[in-house]
């Protein structure tokens, strides 16, 4: 299907002077077009084989990468003097056979059928979970949120006791409206869950054992997946359906309707008094090793104070990972995420030709984004720079292909103050910060940012802007939709000669602004009154006093 729009060659030249001469940059800086194009015709090519994890095209890619960067002068910033920061990934295949069974007050025993009544995973980094009369506890969505007055698990004491929690989390404003927060997410009740000593967290289906959604629930259950690095200890997660809740709750006698007021903020966690479950379950393990690259401008003043330029290098691959595919057999991943790959690359080049910034700067390519953000979850639970004193995290991730826009839009609008810095270096450019418009797609946790975010690193994620400086919003919206469609994910994401970086030049030259401000100041970007994050950064004041 032919776009509604045709991208524009190489173009830039007027706009992105004035774009530099109304920021009154004291640095000079000489992001192109051509540049940008010329870096991602090498790393999105056939060649590159679609750069998955693991694969020759994984080796070409970061060995052309180490090659840029050592002609730049720039340092190695892994440890010990080396490029390339070791990534395991687990993979965990369920073993049949795993079994369940709870017993209530009276002392019966009651066998649970592992794809009926509960589905299981071990998900120990042993992939051996062995549970015997574990006491249950119901608490509710299993959030803690202070920031919002809001807390399911209240004096409850859950340690060595199995919880189950209901999926998502409460609909209205309170929880961003229609904008998701991170508390929807089962990782985030697992951490919260294991925070606070809990064997297994189980999340509650409030469906049939006949329903669809529980049969894909029982389906999804027996595929292989990649433990994500630095999750929650937990012996084991689950799901059960409505029919095996319900007879939980009526042997603790408590009626499903005790438990439905989960929705109130007035909820709190209730032991199913003399519910005890037993489960055994084990998984098969095998391991990808993958890696990040990471390049670095040490600070002159303040070396242990980090701000780290992220994006990741990999794409979705060839016909080894899509076989029986016809047509074109390769997913060159052009603008998702060679575009990133070589924004951050350009930005390292720009910035190693300014005086040396106070603070250290960190070019970060991470791997496995595209199996989950693994390659930044990798760093956040290993990190070469201490989180504590990592000053912000900006990532890119497909950068805009578009003419020249007002808005530079973000993922996560309102989450932290990077977005207020970004707005004042906007503004005298007669440009403005915005949401990226899509809050069904749950951008904020989508990309490399969040693992960042969720380790309370003040994060920031440019999109696309919408609000076109020639055909306004409505033009730049519908443009952008049929570009999205056409393109993302699909192997048609190739390198042209027509694609326009005339918004990405414009983007990226604000974030350069906004990384050396950063890079030569001495305060801390904070997370706003009503973001989740705060929390987790607080614990870590002391270290940036």
């Amino acid at each position: 299907m032919e776009p509604i729009f045709m991208f524009r060659k190489l173009t830039g030249g007027v706009a992105i002077a004035a774009v530099l001469l109304a920021a009154g940059v004291a640095n000079a800086q000489d992001f192109t077009a051509q540049a940008l194009s010329d870096g991602i015709r090498v790393i999105s090519a056939d060649e590159f084989q679609g750069r998955y994890p693991g694969t020759e095209g994984e080796r070409m890619t970061l060995e052309w990468l180490q090659a840029q960067y050592e002609a730049m002068g720039l340092q190695p910033g892994a440890l010990n003097g080396q490029w390339l920061q070791r990534v395991e990934l687990k993979r965990y295949t369920p073993v049949a056979g795993a079994t369940a069974s709870w017993t209530g007050p009276d002392g019966a025993v009651h066998p649970l059928t592992v794809g009926t009544d509960i589905t299981l995973r071990a998900v120990t980094n042993d992939g051996r979970a062995s549970i015997r009369d574990a006491a249950v506890v119901f608490a509710g969505y299993g959030i803690t949120a202070p920031e919002r007055n809001w807390d399911d698990y209240g004096d409850l004491d859950v340690r060595g006791k199995v919880v189950v929690v209901i999926a998502g989390e409460p609909d209205g404003d309170l929880f961003n409206g229609e904008y998701a927060t991170n508390y929807q997410s089962g990782a985030y009740k697992a951490d919260e869950a294991f925070r606070r000593g809990a064997v297994g967290v189980i999340t509650l289906l409030a469906q049939p054992a006949s329903s669809p959604a529980w049969q894909g629930t029982v389906r999804a259950s027996s595929r292989t997946r990649t433990l994500t690095p630095g999750a929650a200890d937990l012996e084991f997660s689950g799901v059960v359906n409505h029919d095996t809740a319900h007879g939980w709750a009526t042997a603790a006698g408590l009626s499903m309707d005790t438990l439905a007021n989960t929705a109130s903020g007035q909820f709190k966690a209730v032991e199913l008094t003399g519910v005890k479950l037993s489960v055994d379950a084990s998984e098969t393990i095998d391991t990808l090793v993958t890696h990040n690259l990471l390049a670095k401008i040490e600070g002159s003043a303040r070396p242990n104070e980090t701000i780290i330029y992220s994006a990741h290098w990999d794409h979705v691959g060839g016909e080894a990972q899509h076989p029986g595919v016809e047509g074109d057999k390769i997913w060159n991943g052009a603008w998702d995420n060679a575009s990133g790959t070589i924004g951050v690359l350009e930005m390292a080049r720009q910035l190693s030709q300014a005086p040396r910034p106070q603070r250290t700067i960190v070019f970060a390519h991470m791997a496995a984004e595209e199996m989950g953000l693994l390659g930044a979850y990798a760093y956040a639970a290993d990190p070469v720079y201490p989180l504590e004193t990592t000053v912000a995290d900006i990532n890119i991730d497909m950068l805009p292909l578009s003419p020249s826009t007002r808005d530079i839009a973000i993922f996560g609008k309102g989450q932290n103050d990077l977005e207020d810095r970004l707005e004042a270096l906007a503004t005298p450019l007669g440009r403005y910060v915005s949401d990226d418009g899509m809050p069904e797609q749950g951008f904020y946790y989508r990309s490399d940012h969040f693992p960042f975010a969720r380790a309370g690193v003040p994060a920031l994620m440019p999109w696309h802007g919408w609000d076109w400086v020639e055909g306004g919003r409505e033009v730049g919206e519908a443009a952008w939709r049929t570009k999205f469609a056409a393109d993302y994910h699909k192997p048609s994401d190739e390198w042209s000669a027509d694609l326009d970086f005339t918004s990405a030049v414009e983007n990226l030259t604000l974030l350069y602004r906004l990384g050396l401000d950063l890079a030569n100041g001495t305060d801390w970007p904070g997370w706003k009154p009503t973001s989740e994050f705060g929390q987790v950064r607080d614990r870590s004041a002391a270290a940036r006093r």
